[in-house]
């Protein structure tokens, strides 16, 4: 339960800090729309404001000599992008296919990420999520939510994505 005498004190780790941004306020909170996808059976979600598009039908050119989950190099629009598949970023090596990549931007950073399926976007109270416990904690998610519905969504950590 989030106490909420020290809100600004529990909802600040790893880069996540939901007070740097004053104009997300509003009635409800801190809310920011986040793209929810599914990978590996589990649900995650992304702040919309690094989601560039979404894409399906592309040309991957595999690179040699790199982790195992940069699955390769896609040209988009006369931009290369490095493609990340999650599923073995996340150490989950069953192969399923999948044809469904994200393509995500900060400042100077452009990368694609290989997810099972896109869900939907949702707006997120940041005051309602809460640290992944600590012998849990995965170094690509920092914080999560329990939605109306049962629903739990990791809070991917893109900046420890493109680390």
């Amino acid at each position: 339960m989030l106490d909420n005498n020290n809100v600004k004190e529990n909802t600040m780790t790893d880069n996540f800090d939901i007070s740097a941004d004053p104009e997300a306020e509003g009635d409800d909170g801190y809310v920011r729309s986040y793209l929810t996808f599914i990978s590996n059976g589990l649900n995650y979600g992304v702040d919309n404001a690094h989601v560039v598009e979404i894409v399906t039908d592309y040309s991957l050119r595999p690179l040699p000599m790199v982790p195992e989950y940069i699955r390769g190099i896609i040209n988009l629009r006369g931009e290369v992008i490095p493609i990340i598949d999650l599923r073995l970023r996340l150490g989950c090596y069953d192969n399923i296919a999948s044809s469904c990549t994200i393509i995500l931007q900060d400042d100077a950073t452009t990368i694609g990420l290989i997810v099972d399926q896109v869900s939907q976007v949702q707006d997120i109270d940041l005051k309602k999520t809460v640290p992944i416990p600590v012998e849990s904690k995965q170094e690509l998610t920092n914080r999560m939510i329990s939605l109306d519905d049962g629903t739990v969504i990791l809070v991917l950590n893109f900046e420890a994505l493109i680390a």
